[in-house]
């Protein structure tokens, strides 16, 4: 008879890459097993293969763009009994808002905050039940309008907001981890079509951005701004009227 007990699962989405792949890799090293999500099988495995214990994981795919499969994707993890989630599948579409298609940048607000929302609320119960955590990947670009990623960056004040007040709501009950780190080298900017090497002064690793998360989630859950040089930048976004920083970061993004 094995007596092992069995491990707990979470269930990591987009995790074909960048953040995800980095929580695949830190998440099995805490001893959890995973769901790991992406819509790219190709890509899904290469994060499955890079796992030390790939025997404990499993794939599950989905294209949380799209209502009818992530209500579908939703219905299949019925019976799975997740303790953790990380919300972290999301991109971004770089461009002047008028020159750039409708159907993206109401994606970008469903993958990057609907869909977080829905899976959020469907696995509440189990969560609650086995005093689990849900981590929320947002970002610093929630905390201050920014032109030409303009619907990026008002769906992760939207995360960051519903992330926030989801924490007080259920403290004692789920830990909630709100992380909103700046500008990181995940590939992010090849996806969004934004120029190069913008914000790279304050580029943090994805490892150390994905391991501040983890930290804060075994400090009980929290707000979390990851990094020395990210913190710079949160600070900057604090202290820098508004309509100052709309001139700078108008100047800065646009190609």
């Amino acid at each position: 008879m094995n007596n092992t007990p069995a491990l707990k699962t979470v269930l990591l989405t987009g995790a074909s890459g960048g953040f995800g792949y980095e929580y695949a890799q830190q998440l099995e090293a805490l001893g959890y097993a995973l769901l790991l999500h992406g819509r790219d099988k190709a890509r899904l495995k290469l994060t499955m293969d890079a796992l030390l214990h790939p025997e404990r994981h499993r794939c599950v795919f989905a294209d949380l763009s799209s209502r009818k499969a992530t209500e579908a994707f939703i219905d299949a993890l019925a019976d799975e009994e997740i303790f953790g989630l990380v919300n972290n599948a999301g991109f971004g579409v770089w461009g002047d808002f008028s020159k750039r298609e409708s159907i993206a940048q109401a994606d970008v607000v469903r993958v990057d905050l609907l869909t977080p929302m829905m899976l959020t609320h469907a696995l509440l119960p189990c969560l609650k039940k086995n005093q689990g955590f849900v981590i929320n990947v947002s970002s610093l670009a929630g905390e201050s309008p920014m032109p030409y990623m303009a619907t990026y960056a008002a769906a992760k004040a939207g995360m960051t907001y519903w992330s926030e007040a989801l924490r007080i709501e259920l403290e004692g009950q789920v830990h909630v981890v709100t992380l909103a780190p700046g500008p990181s080298p995940t590939g992010f900017r090849d996806i969004s079509g934004a120029p190069k090497g913008k914000g790279s002064f304050y580029s943090t690793s994805a490892h150390k951005v994905v391991a501040a998360s983890l930290v804060c989630l075994a400090q009980g859950g929290g707000y979390c701004v990851p990094g020395i040089r990210h913190k710079l930048l949160w600070l900057t976004q604090k202290i820098v009227p508004r309509f100052l920083q709309l001139k700078i970061l108008a100047s800065y993004l646009k190609k």
